[in-house]
Order: C-alpha cells, then structure tokens, then sequence
C-alpha cells in the first residue's frame, strides 16, 4: 500500500513528502529508516541517559544514599538529561517551549524507558554489582556493559518506531 494515495503522485510531491516524513519512504521501499539513522537516534539518546544515569549514581553515592534512591535518582536524571537534548535542539530549531516539550516526550519516551529497564536491569542481576562502589571495576563493567546491551535492544525499536513516523521521526520536521 502506498503511504502517497491520498496525492497525486508528483516527483515534486514525493520528494517534498519524504524530505519531511520518513514514514512514506519506508512503505514506498522500506529504506527510509536505515540502521544507521535509528542507531544514531539510539546514541542520541544513550548519550543523555548515561550522562544522566552516573550523575545520579555520583550523587546518591555521595550522598550515602541506598540503592533504591540511588536508583531512582539516577533514572530521574536519565530521562532528565535524554529528554534535554532533544528539548534543547528543536527549541534551537525555533519551536516553543510548550510544543519543544511536547516533540521531546513523543521523540524519546520509548526510547529512554527501553534504554533504562535493559541497563538497569542489567546492573541488578550482575551479582554484586548493586553493592559495589564507584571506584570498582565490577560497578563500570556491569554500567557500560548494561549500556552496550541496552544500545543492541533500543536500536531495532527506534527502527521501527521512526519507519512509522514515531519516536525520533517527529524531530527531524525541526532538523
């Protein structure tokens, strides 16, 4: 089924359409959402929960905190600093704060919550890592391995979240 039937099929209207919606280029040939572009949006948003993810462990650790609040502290941060990224971009892009909130929550959600339940899950059934410290290799073995697993299982649901418009799909209209 062609994702265009709804238009006069045009070069004109086709190349206007792909350039703005990876959706229909993924019905029309199944290439619009390449591996590359969904590992990319992976990394992207890797990249903030890792930031975010030793930040909180940084400071429960400091803080002398349980693991529990530790935990807690370090997966607020994950999706605080994931969804800042893409918050922080299309608002450069000229999107208001409201709807830039809006295109954040619908690009990285699923994202960051796969993302987060693998490594996190992860780090809780590596024994002994839950109790190691920051300065174990146990505790960075379990965190970058959990992260390593968590990019392998988080880059096929991209894949298929942005062939269908979602996910990191909606913050390309901004690039």
């Amino acid at each position: 089924m062609e994702h265009n039937e709804h238009h006069t099929s045009t070069a004109h209207d086709n190349a206007a359409h792909k350039g703005h919606d990876d959706h229909s280029v993924t019905h029309q040939g199944h290439t619009g959402t390449s591996w590359a572009m969904a590992a990319k949006a992976t990394l992207h948003c890797l990249t903030g929960c890792a930031i975010g993810e030793i930040l909180g462990m940084v400071i429960g650790t400091a803080l002398l905190w349980g693991n529990v609040p530790t935990m807690v502290l370090a997966i607020t941060l994950a999706f605080l600093f994931g969804y800042s990224f893409t918050l922080f971009a299309v608002r450069r892009a000229g999107l208001a704060f409201k709807a830039a909130i809006k295109v954040a929550l619908a690009a990285d959600t699923v994202s960051i919550a796969v993302m987060e339940l693998v490594d996190n899950g992860i780090i809780a059934l590596t024994p002994g890592a839950m109790d190691a410290h920051l300065s174990d290799g146990l505790f960075w073995a379990a965190l970058l391995g959990g992260f390593a697993v968590a990019f392998l299982i988080t880059t096929p649901v991209n894949k298929w979240m942005i062939g269908r418009g979602r996910g990191h799909a909606v913050v390309h209209a901004y690039h």
